[in-house]
């Protein structure tokens, strides 16, 4: 449930949105694509970790060159920046949308993404694991009845629906190709994946015992997160709304809601939107953390007997998280800042892919759990996928 709450952000349920207001049910195919090319990377940061008993992270920096560790570590600093500023103006809008006390947009939205993000800091911070996994789970079940709800009210035909998920084409268009590997590629996040292991700690699964039930869990985290993106698609194709940029698309999304079903269907998808992208938030706030602490714990010579989410590093990278971003939401966000990340951001997935398949191939390392040939498969089809992508964000 964590695993699918984090996984499901603002831009993705944009991008399915913009997607199904464009194409309609035949991207359908896409969603279940990516949340299986998702759910290939993840198995193999849990097959990784209960193998070896060291997160993916502990081995990138301890067995592999240390140009690896470095751009991971500069690439993290860069992409929590830019997608805490990102959640905090997606959580602000929502809460803005349905609660608008200041008459200014953006000073709205400002006002709103702080109140959020330090609630969350302070429920991270306060908080064990346990209570975080009960929040976020009450979170994905009100969103995931809301908006498959939704889906149901608006389906254009469940023959159609049936055909855009069982018989895979590509639609017609400029940009169409581009447009439906983007969707694939943003089901289930990106950097948030490697929080699994830490997860997994939590959770005190460990050893090659808990490969199957780790398996079921994330089968059921991305099953939820296809179905998601299939039913956002599903409303956008059902719903004929307008066709705008970024948020719009959801507001456009709901007046076509609130004439199908009245002020109920305005505002609980409103609400589902807002469960969304707060869940992601606080996924991300928890989460994330844990990626600074372990990266610096890895780093150094000697371990650290503390538990990294009681160490230093780890208040230090919520606070990081919780509070600099915010100026994205107060200047926007510089244009230098955007292409960086969005190069950078291209290239990690099929980075993380790469050193996956290098990585859980090798015997002397993971033993019985080395990889077999489906999920060399599935890491391969990653790879191949996110390197298209990457190529296009440098060549388009």
């Amino acid at each position: 449930m964590v695993v699918a709450a984090t996984g499901v952000g603002a831009g993705d349920l944009i991008a399915a949105s913009v997607a199904g207001a464009r194409y309609g049910t035949i991207v359908l195919w896409a969603a279940v694509v990516g949340g299986l090319l998702k759910l290939a990377l993840n198995e193999g940061v849990a097959r990784w970790q209960l193998a070896t008993g060291e997160t993916v992270l502990e081995g990138w920096c301890r067995r592999l060159p240390r140009g690896v560790a470095y751009y991971f570590g500069g690439y993290l600093l860069l992409w929590a920046f830019v997608v805490a500023g990102a959640l905090m103006a997606a959580c602000g809008l929502a809460a803005h949308t349905v609660l608008p006390l200041l008459e200014d947009e953006r000073l709205g939205v400002l006002f709103w993404g702080a109140i959020q993000s330090f609630a969350a800091a302070g429920l991270v911070w306060a908080g064990r694991y346990a209570l975080i996994e009960q929040v976020m789970k009450g979170l994905i079940a009100f969103m995931f009845v809301v908006v498959v709800g939704s889906a149901v009210v608006l389906a254009p035909g469940w023959r159609a629906v049936a055909e855009g998920i069982f018989w895979p084409r590509m639609p017609e268009g400029d940009g169409a190709v581009w447009l439906v590997l983007g969707l694939i590629g943003g089901v289930g996040g990106s950097v948030t994946l490697l929080s699994y292991a830490y997860w997994l700690k939590e959770k005190g699964w460990s050893g090659s015992g808990a490969l199957g039930t780790a398996r079921v869990d994330l089968g059921t985290a991305y099953l939820l997160t296809s179905v998601f993106g299939a039913a956002l698609i599903v409303i956008a194709a059902g719903a004929k709304a307008a066709e705008v940029e970024g948020y719009g698309m959801i507001v456009s999304l709901a007046g076509q809601l609130e004439q199908a079903a009245g002020q109920w269907g305005y505002w609980a998808f409103l609400l589902g939107f807002w469960g969304a992208v707060f869940s992601s938030m606080l996924g991300v706030w928890d989460g994330v953390p844990y990626l600074f602490a372990d990266f610096l714990a890895a780093m150094r010579p000697a371990r650290r007997a503390v538990a990294l989410r009681r160490s230093p590093e780890y208040k230090m990278a919520l606070l990081y998280l919780a509070l600099p971003p915010l100026l994205l939401l107060l200047f926007g966000k510089p244009a230098w800042i955007g292409v960086v990340y969005a190069v950078t951001g291209a290239f990690f997935m099929p980075f993380l892919a790469a050193l996956l398949l290098y990585m859980n191939n090798r015997k002397d390392w993971l033993g019985p759990l080395c990889n077999g040939w489906a999920a060399n498969l599935g890491l391969l089809s990653a790879l191949l996928l996110f390197l298209a992508l990457f190529l296009s964000k440098l060549l388009l």
